[in-house]
């Protein structure tokens, strides 16, 4: 790979820039205060003086290798055992490194677009939520005081290069937590309550960016890609700030973007841009790791004055290209359409709300914790006369409107494709849905406009998925 090259460059022009006798150095993710993922093989690398021998020594463990004619190193560590009491690694050569408090637990690492990266110093700015069933951890940032949540922040510029402070890992409080990901720490106290397990959290996310800078280029070169082409620089970002970290262990990926890609109006595409990203990584880290995602929040799309006309069902589109991915193994999807309280608003708050459930896809999913982690998603359609019966997944605890008040949202239509609105009733775990003087309908469609809030829930207090029965991408999207 082009990235992977420019890489091993930049680490070997270093080495060759140290005269005879040269240093031992260690990639930027491995240093102190890291968390290593529990029960795999791990990889501990770096570089030095062609010919150099090299030993680590962690947790009873000694392995020891020898430099290869680049001056490149690796030693595999046997799995570890889940350990919250801090360790030293020693790795010697000419020199000496020593990491120290070091733990381990489950390393998750999180990427996407500004609501990823959004900062957990944004906090005390944001306006008070209308939702105060979800809370409003303000003080947060204040309190951080756990020393089995660590993070590393990735520099798009530093992540390549070598490392010779071994500070890039932090404990999750003070200055270093003020500028990481809301989204990723959350998901991390979350699970690690649940858990009582270290938790480790790398961010590497870019305000703004598109899907395709995170998809090595040649992914975006064949199958669905062959005869297009895809812009927004694709394998801008995944070279320095996602392949530099494909040796470190990990346990899953956090995704959450799509708001750059919704505001070219992209649907089918965007899955298949999507599939791309998830097959790239699983197979730079030679393994079918869970990838768990965030459904972009309602935002005021139709109003927005840029180069493509977009139109109040541009965004639930959208949402139905991400959630077609949930047609692969192991993914994952966050419902958020209750999670912005200010339609204008493109980085609501709420990023606490997005961490926990996140959390709850990875407790069930990933940790086999028997808890319900999805709102009710769109089954089965059937037609009966004059109603529509539908049938939902995570049901859970069974249906309810969150606000007490009538189903809202539901739209109803003929063969003739003109939707009015509809009368739904929950009847057990399914909905009737119906229209005076429709005697016999043909579609259905929930909460297909950017600015309506459904208010049917689960008993889990998780908000359905807008869906419609009339969908053109199901039999698009391949995702085999």
């Amino acid at each position: 790979m082009v990235g992977l090259k420019r890489y091993i460059l930049l680490f070997a022009c270093s080495v060759m820039g140290i005269e005879a006798g040269a240093k031992v150095l260690l990639p930027q993710i491995l240093s102190s205060n890291m968390v290593l993922q529990r029960d795999k093989p791990l990889n501990i690398w770096g570089f030095g003086a062609s010919g150099e021998a090299v030993s680590v020594s962690f947790a009873g463990q000694q392995k020891q290798t020898i430099t290869d004619a680049e001056g490149k190193w690796k030693v595999v560590l046997a799995p570890l055992k889940t350990s919250a009491v801090p360790a030293a690694m020693t790795i010697k050569g000419s020199n000496t490194i020593v990491l120290d408090n070091i733990l381990v637990g489950e390393v998750w690492l999180c990427s996407g677009q500004s609501n990823m990266e959004y900062a957990m110093r944004k906090l005390a700015k944001v306006k008070k939520p209308l939702n105060e069933k979800l809370g409003y951890p303000v003080d947060e940032l204040a309190k951080a005081n756990n020393p089995q949540i660590r993070i590393f922040l990735v520099n798009r510029k530093e992540l390549i290069k070598p490392d010779s402070l071994h500070k890039s890992w932090s404990v999750a409080q003070d200055s270093a937590l003020k500028n990481f990901s809301a989204a990723g720490y959350f998901f991390a106290k979350e699970l690690q309550e649940e858990l009582n397990v270290p938790v480790g959290m790398i961010s590497s996310a870019v305000s703004g960016s598109a899907i395709e800078p995170w998809i090595p280029k040649e992914s975006l070169e064949t199958g669905y890609f062959k005869d297009r082409k895809p812009g927004n620089d694709p394998g801008k970002f995944y070279a320095p700030m996602i392949e530099p970290l494909t040796p470190f262990a990990i346990r899953g990926f956090l995704w959450y973007q799509g708001e750059t890609n919704c505001f070219l109006k992209e649907n089918i595409s965007y899955s298949y841009k999507m599939k791309a990203l998830i097959d790239s990584w699983r197979t730079a880290w030679k393994e079918d790791l869970p990838f768990y995602y965030v459904q972009i929040a309602p935002f005021n799309y139709s109003g927005s004055k840029g180069k493509v006309l977009l139109d109040a069902q541009t965004e639930p589109e959208f949402w139905e290209a991400q959630a077609q991915l949930l047609r692969m193994p192991n993914t994952g999807m966050v419902i958020t359409t209750d999670l912005n309280d200010y339609p204008e608003d493109l980085h609501p708050n709420y990023k606490w709300e997005i961490g926990r459930r996140l959390a709850l896809w990875a407790l069930a999913n990933t940790y086999d914790k028997k808890i319900n982690y999805s709102g009710p998603m769109y089954k089965s359609v059937t037609f009966k006369g004059a109603n529509a019966e539908l049938e939902f997944t995570h049901n859970g605890k069974g249906l309810l409107t969150a606000d007490g008040k009538t189903l809202d949202c539901f739209t109803i239509a003929a063969a003739d494709g003109k939707f009015v609105p509809a009368r739904a009733v929950i009847k057990g775990d399914k909905l009737i849905v119906s229209a005076k003087g429709l005697k016999k309908p043909a579609a259905v469609r929930f909460g297909w406009d950017e600015a309506m809030r459904p208010n049917l829930y689960n008993k889990d207090g998780l908000p359905a998925l807008p869906f419609r029965t009339d969908n053109p991408l199901t039999n698009q999207f391949k995702p085999i």
